[in-house]
């Protein structure tokens, strides 16, 4: 039993790492892409393929998730439903750690003011619905924007990978769904 959650645990974190660096690949190419600074027509064609870079990037993890589950089903034929959800969440925990941890490592250092510059712009924008107080709350939150950001990274990521392997660890392994098997000869 020890050694199957050695197990779980060891799998998860390679397939966890792996996700997390799709994620971190896309989040770098997104931004060197967002840095073009087009105006007009190509400021729509560089939306555009950050669109189609968002969606690959979706469908890959949403891929790899899958490919791993059904990866570590074959490879432990013990595995139940239950076991391979468990992998599939821990493998989402792994990955929702590591992109989250990369994404306050490049809001801190590598790019301080992208979040600079998208919290001045709520600022600007709210600025003439609240009063003096809220402003003055918000202008104080500022500095606590990094650790709010890598905290609701981290849960909403593993809370898309926790739904993406309760979806796909109900028809993983196939074999478990056979209510017959223990009776057989």
């Amino acid at each position: 039993m020890e050694q199957e959650k050695i197990n779980i645990w060891n799998e998860a974190g390679k397939s966890g790492l792996v996700l997390g660096l799709v994620s971190i690949v896309y989040m770098v190419v997104a931004s060197l892409v967002s840095k073009l600074g087009a105006t007009g027509a190509t400021a729509f064609l560089i939306g555009f393929l950050n669109f189609i870079l968002w969606a690959a990037k979706l469908f890959i993890c949403i891929w790899l998730m899958r490919t791993f589950m059904l990866h570590f089903s074959a490879k432990n034929p013990s595995a139940d439903n239950r076991k391979v959800f468990r992998f599939g969440m821990v493998t989402a925990l792994y990955s929702s750690l590591l992109f989250s941890a990369f994404y306050l490592v490049y809001v801190l250092y590598i790019n301080p003011e992208s979040l600079t510059a998208s919290f001045d712009a709520i600022m600007a924008q709210y600025s003439g619905m609240v009063d003096s107080q809220t402003l003055e709350s918000m202008e104080n939150m500022k500095s606590e924007m990094p650790a709010i950001s890598f905290f609701s990274n981290f849960i909403w990521c593993w809370l898309f990978g926790t739904i993406i392997s309760a979806i796909f660890s109900k028809n993983i392994p196939s074999s478990s769904s056979d209510p017959f098997k223990d009776q057989q000869n």
